[in-house]
């Protein structure tokens, strides 16, 4: 990670970073406390290892829920005291009450305080650390473009809002069609010859790639690319930082050559993963049908008053293989309300009643869809399904739309936890880029990030 006395740190880096000190720290001063102050709740000498890892997988699980390891959350003051304290609690009340792995309750009440300020005042420490020395501009990565002159800003913006610690200071431009008085905002144009001293006075971390025309490259560019590459600098392809940083697929730049890019996920066919994914799906489903069960009474009686009209709607959508099936939701808009014609909903959509914005932010009108689980036109987890007459029309003008339907489309899927609602087509384009995201890297490990963060959802009251 050392180059030219200058350090950065990859995005995966920084969150494998906030791991590891989360756990060093809240130890560190649990042994400190114990040693010093005579704490003996969490005596170092006695505890068995089960309670370590019980304890910090706790504290992953919150944190990961409570948005710990979300690396905005994690660079804002306020933020970080929001998500520390209600990682330390639940993760301090749940570890008290877990019989056998943990010790047993203290006597007294103090006791119980000590543990708990000890971690949350750890996680404060570290993170508080984190921003003030890690989280600052002494670590972030200078980095060069290589692209269309008409291009850069796009790309510019497209990766340094993503990582405000990747910093793009300049550009090649690999276009000879460019017009001349074309301006930009927001980087320096390098000329080829003055490549190689420019890189060597402003250590820079990588070149990335973008150009499209390859007539671009020329002779003396990739001499000069090749030198760099035998001198140890990183050379990468635009496509691959961009989907690192943005955990999405730029399908807006990688023209026909698709499929070269995009490997679908060996979990798309691992018969062990959609085994354990079914099995695990049959009892989620079972287990959301009875809470919708309980939930019914209520919302059929706020639904007398409030949205005055049926408590179920079905709606026709495209499901796996371009199947057409039912989904089943509370409704949540005034009846009649596409009398004109299918239109995209929107956030503040007029046809959503009152009660009907609360099912939505809770998620509590996706409910009934678990019977489209147990029935198999859904998964848990997958791009969530869209209607036939959008489908249609979207997948007129995004080619690689309809590639979403290689698997079954999900109750929540990793668009709907990164990005808001899609209301428009340019929006759909995005939401696009995560469901082919999820699609290529479907893992054990992606499901539980996505089952996190849409407990998050709910907690926060983000539905849409």
């Amino acid at each position: 990670m050392l180059f030219k006395n200058k350090m950065h740190f990859e995005i995966s880096e920084r969150k494998i970073l906030l791991r590891l000190f989360d756990a060093l720290f809240i130890l560190g001063m649990l042994f400190l406390i114990g040693t010093f102050f005579n704490h003996n709740y969490f005596e170092f000498k006695t505890i068995n290892f089960q309670g370590l890892w019980l304890l910090i997988g706790y504290v992953y699980i919150f944190g990961s829920i409570f948005e710990m390891y979300n690396l905005q959350v994690a660079s804002n003051q306020f933020q970080i005291l929001q998500s520390v304290v209600l990682t330390s609690t639940a993760t301090v009340l749940l570890y008290l009450f877990t019989p056998v792995l943990s010790p047993e309750l203290p006597k007294h009440r103090s006791t119980i305080l000590v543990f708990y300020f000890t971690v949350l005042s750890a996680l404060l420490l570290w993170r508080f650390f984190y921003v003030y020395f890690l989280a600052t501009q002494r670590f972030s990565q200078n980095v060069i473009l290589i692209c269309n002159k008409n291009q850069a800003d796009e790309l510019v913006l497209g990766l340094e809002n993503v990582d405000p610690h990747y910093k793009i200071i300049g550009f090649v431009n690999a276009d000879y069609s460019a017009e001349e008085d074309f301006s930009l905002n927001y980087i320096k144009e390098i000329e080829k010859s003055d490549l190689l001293s420019f890189v060597s006075k402003n250590n820079i971390s990588e070149i990335v790639i973008a150009s499209q025309k390859t007539e671009g490259i020329t002779t003396d560019l990739y001499q000069n690319l090749l030198h760099l590459l035998e001198s140890g600098n990183i050379i990468r392809e635009y496509t691959q930082v961009y989907e690192s940083k943005t955990q999405r697929i730029p399908v807006q730049y990688i023209s026909r050559d698709f499929y070269r890019f995009f490997p679908f996920s060996r979990s798309n066919n691992n018969k062990l993963y959609l085994l354990l994914v079914s099995i695990l799906e049959i009892i989620f489903s079972l287990m959301g049908l009875c809470f919708c069960a309980v939930f019914i009474p209520f919302i059929f009686i706020a639904n007398i008053f409030w949205n005055k009209g049926p408590l179920f709607y079905t709606q026709e959508r495209v499901g796996k293989y371009g199947k057409i099936f039912q989904i089943y939701k509370f409704r949540t808009m005034t009846e009649n309300s596409e009398t004109t014609g299918a239109v995209f909903a929107t956030s503040n959509d007029k046809r959503i009643t009152p009660f009907g914005k609360f099912m939505r932010k809770t998620r509590i009108d996706e409910l009934p869809q678990f019977i489209n689980v147990l029935k198999r036109d859904m998964a848990v987890i997958g791009p969530r399904p869209e209607r036939p007459f959008f489908v249609k029309e979207i997948a007129d003008i995004m080619p690689f739309y309809e590639t979403r339907h290689v698997i079954r489309p999900g109750l929540t899927g990793w668009a709907q936890v990164n990005y808001s609602y899609g209301e428009s087509i340019e929006e759909s384009l995005i939401k696009l880029q995560y469901d082919l995201y999820y699609i290529k890297h479907r893992s054990i490990f992606l499901d539980l990030s996505i089952t996190f963060r849409t407990i998050t959802t709910v907690l926060f009251y983000r539905g849409q």
